[in-house]
């Protein structure tokens, strides 16, 4: 059966291997350790249009680009591409493709090459940048389900790296969650406590209080989650804790919402069927949303120093 037909992207330029190319004739050998092993380093980051002052600005690149090196080492990539160029080389693609909407940008570090499952080089990189704007599910919230696939533990599949083969995960419990009739899921991890959703972490609301899984919890350590509980701390004064979280507790949660480069800030309205407060995006929620865009989007000052003008 042939794939559906997605956007035309053919007249954007993509980054790969130090050189700028059209976008059909950016390729990767079906037989590299990338295709068949999963052996890729990634990041998605998010480029955000500011009409009122015709700048485009990227969201956290330097701390991406810090992951992306992170996720190098740990798989043992015999040769790190640094941060610092794959920030340089996404900064120029932003501007010979002239974006004036928002972007997704990801960015790549892969073996190449012809090894086997233990290559680790030579190291291929690329730069992909497409226009996408928000989920219709940031405005009406999603339904979740609680996966019946466990979360990767750190001690078979590190999970605070992002890498290619971990999404594998992910994306069984995302076709579960379709099959079953549901937007979104979470994942549970191997001692049963909540970690995250199929590329997103999770936030619950109870007595005031936003709680979230901790970094021990086979979680990534996402880029957007650190921003959230720095708005929620610094500018919305809402106490924020880090720990283990049992399922249960979606039951006594007024709200909850998941975050994330992709899914940025989304309410989550029922979880297995059961409404989560009124069953509609509740007003923290709400509060978060407004912080966090007029922050990406520029229409607040970028005190943290979080925004990259292109």
């Amino acid at each position: 059966m042939a794939p559906a037909a997605g956007p035309d992207y053919s007249g954007l330029t993509v980054y790969q291997n130090g050189e700028f190319v059209a976008w059909d004739e950016a390729r990767v050998h079906v037989f590299e350790p990338l295709v068949k092993y999963g052996a890729g380093a990634f990041e998605g980051a998010r480029g955000y249009w500011n009409a009122e002052a015709g700048q485009l600005n990227l969201f956290r690149l330097d701390a991406h680009m810090a992951r992306l090196e992170l996720t190098q080492r740990i798989m043992g990539f015999a040769e790190i591409v640094s941060g610092e160029a794959m920030a340089e080389a996404t900064l120029e693609l932003m501007r010979r493709n002239g974006f004036r909407e928002a972007v997704h940008v990801r960015q790549m570090a892969y073996v190449s090459g012809w090894g086997g499952s233990g290559a680790t080089g030579p190291i291929g990189t690329s730069i992909v940048a497409v226009p996408r704007g928000s989920s219709p599910l940031v405005e009406r919230g999603c339904r979740a389900q609680i996966s019946s696939w466990r979360r990767i533990a750190d001690a078979a599949m590190p999970a605070r790296a992002k890498s290619t083969a971990n999404y594998g995960n992910a994306r069984l419990a995302s076709v579960q969650a379709a099959r079953d009739g549901y937007e979104a899921s979470l994942m549970l991890t191997g001692h049963g406590k909540v970690s995250e959703g199929e590329g997103m972490c999770v936030f619950l609301l109870r007595d005031g209080i936003a709680i979230t899984p901790s970094v021990t919890s086979d979680i990534l350590e996402s880029i957007t989650r650190d921003a959230v509980i720095h708005l929620l701390r610094e500018d919305l004064d809402i106490e924020v804790v880090e720990r283990e979280v049992d399922r249960s507790e979606f039951h006594a949660a007024t709200e909850v919402f998941f975050c994330g480069t992709a899914w940025e800030v989304t309410p989550v309205n029922s979880i297995d069927g059961a409404p989560i407060g009124a069953g509609v995006p509740g007003p923290l929620t709400r509060r978060l949303q407004a912080a966090f865009f007029d922050l990406v989007h520029g229409r607040t000052p970028d005190r943290r120093g979080w925004l990259t003008p292109v």
